[in-house]
């Protein structure tokens, strides 16, 4: 294992909780800034129920601000894509001069946007290939799978090195991509179809989609128009690197057909009414193949209904927002 490490977890929902919790397993010091969870970790810690095995946490570093957190040498950026903009002002109190900021998050050009901020040489992406979710507050639930694919934001292979090194001795399986742009894709080529229909199809599970030859077929049909996408850039870009469509579709298909009844996070998202992460995963991919003169007739649709139906989304869940907020007994005692 990697000399026990100081890491903050920024975001520490679903995933940034549950990864976070394997490095503390693995001796790390692990510094949580809570949200949702934050009274009831500290009042009964932080508790993983997991295929890989159960964890709790009894005392877990839990904090309400980043300035508690301090300085560390590692920050885990868990956040939605939602809340990018927020990142600098939650990730500063946390950096000190070697400080790498591995960015845990779906979705494309995440890493662009930390490398300006911060300098692309201490920036890393994070994709998770993994179904977990919240339970209670203070609970996390990994139902499948779990591994991580890490990239640098320079491709660097020391840097590589680095990041595998700080995961060594977790349960947590970490294979680092010589592409971080390449892997971005290779993500997507799940999260567009899977997060997409899973919504556009009436708010089914990721079984109904694989189990229904339509929406089968329109799932691989997407994934084909991500692969052209993402090899069209990777050569503009000039990298060696190509997805091997067939190979990676294969792969999805056999992932998910395995999950059973699963909801990915943006159906959740969707079905209580919070804001989605459409331009990170759906929007800025689509962008892209504009840009490159690339056309993607179903991605194009997919973006324009899940835009459609996230300002919907939204203001169903302002509208309810404002119901509660007037309800009798609500608010402030007078």
């Amino acid at each position: 294992m990697e000399t026990r490490q100081r890491v903050a977890v920024i975001g520490a929902g679903a995933v940034g909780s549950y990864y976070g919790a394997r490095l503390a397993e693995a001796g790390h010091e692990v510094r949580f800034l809570f949200r949702r969870d934050y009274e009831a970790v500290r009042a009964g810690g932080l508790r993983v129920r997991s295929v890989d095995g159960d964890l709790h946490l009894k005392r877990p570093f839990a904090a309400a601000t980043s300035d508690q957190i301090g300085p560390v040498d590692w920050v885990v950026c868990a956040l939605k894509a939602t809340a990018l903009d927020g990142a600098p002002e939650l990730i500063e109190p946390c950096l000190e001069e070697g400080t790498r900021i591995l960015v845990l998050m779906n979705g494309l050009g995440l890493e662009e946007r930390f490398s300006g901020w911060f300098g692309a040489r201490r920036v890393f992406g994070a994709l998770a290939f993994t179904c977990i979710n919240r339970g209670e507050p203070g609970i996390v639930n990994h139902l499948r799978y779990g591994p991580l694919t890490i990239g640098h934001a320079e491709n660097d292979p020391e840097e590589l090195a680095a990041a595998e090194r700080l995961w060594a001795g977790t349960r947590v399986q970490v294979s680092t991509a010589p592409s971080l742009l390449g892997a971005r894709w290779e993500k997507l080529c799940w999260n567009i179809p899977f997060n997409g229909l899973t919504i556009a199809a009436g708010g089914v599970a990721t079984d109904r989609v694989v189990n229904d030859p339509a929406l089968r077929h329109e799932a691989r049909a997407l994934m084909e128009e991500v692969v052209r996408l993402g090899n069209a850039e990777l050569a503009r870009d000039g990298e060696t690197t190509r997805i091997d469509g067939d190979a990676v579709i294969g792969r999805m298909f056999a992932m998910t057909d395995a999950m059973g009844p699963y909801r990915p996070s943006t159906l959740i998202d969707y079905l209580e009414g919070r804001a989605l992460e459409v331009e990170a995963i759906f929007g800025e991919p689509l962008r892209r193949g504009h840009a490159l003169g690339e056309p993607a007739p179903r991605l194009e649709l997919m973006t324009a209904l899940l835009r459609s139906l996230d300002a919907e989304a939204r203001a169903r869940g302002t509208a309810e927002g404002r119901r509660a907020a007037d309800a009798p007994g609500v608010g402030a005692p007078s």
